[in-house]
């Protein structure tokens, strides 16, 4: 270790070294503007880098949907998760029910991929959407002679679905970016020590 130490200390590489000039000039407006502008690329490229990403995960979600759909209607009670309801839920409200679940996930989709002004609307669309089924199975999950953990997702799912779409899209911007763009603006005049 002493060894590795030395050697990282004794190596010339500016990679590995710290900038020693002191910098303390205050910037021109140019500058800042285009400091702005970079941010606000950035900031631009990893938000849609991680509404795609929030978005494959719901599609994800919607295409498992789908298959306890399918399985719901060929062989109904087969699944686990389902069976729990077998005595208390017909089949058809249960299958109704996941399509609920699947509109939801494809309105939170919809929302977090759609570059208008109407996405915060499909983002809505989603949660209304997503509180039906919540209902729904909360409401025959408690009635449920023991309560079962493992399908808390059941309700909790599409609902989540949205609220990641509503947390991802109204998400605001960092306090460096609403602070160099008031200093743009002149809005804090003259600031000292800052």
């Amino acid at each position: 270790m002493n060894k590795l130490t030395r050697k990282w200390r004794n190596s010339h590489d500016d990679r590995f070294s710290l900038p020693t000039l002191d910098d303390s000039r205050p910037i021109d407006t140019q500058e800042q503007e285009e400091m702005i502008r970079s941010f606000e690329k950035t900031h631009a490229q990893q938000s849609r880098l991680w509404r795609s990403v929030f978005a494959a995960m719901l599609f994800c979600f919607a295409v498992f949907l789908l298959y306890s759909i399918f399985q719901q209607a060929s062989s109904p009670w087969e699944l686990r998760y389902h069976a729990y309801f077998m005595e208390e839920v017909d089949s058809w409200m249960v299958i109704s029910a996941d399509w609920l679940a699947v509109l939801a996930c494809s309105f939170a989709i919809i929302g977090l991929l759609h570059n208008s002004k109407y996405h915060r609307q499909w983002i809505w669309y989603s949660c209304l959407a997503g509180i039906i089924p919540a209902i729904f199975w909360l409401y025959y999950m408690l009635r449920l002679p023991k309560f079962r953990w493992d399908v808390i997702w059941l309700p909790f799912g599409p609902l989540g679905s949205s609220t990641i779409g509503v947390i991802r899209r109204n998400k605001k911007a960092s306090s460096l970016y609403v602070f160099l763009q008031s200093l743009l603006k002149g809005n804090f005049g003259h600031c000292s020590g800052v």
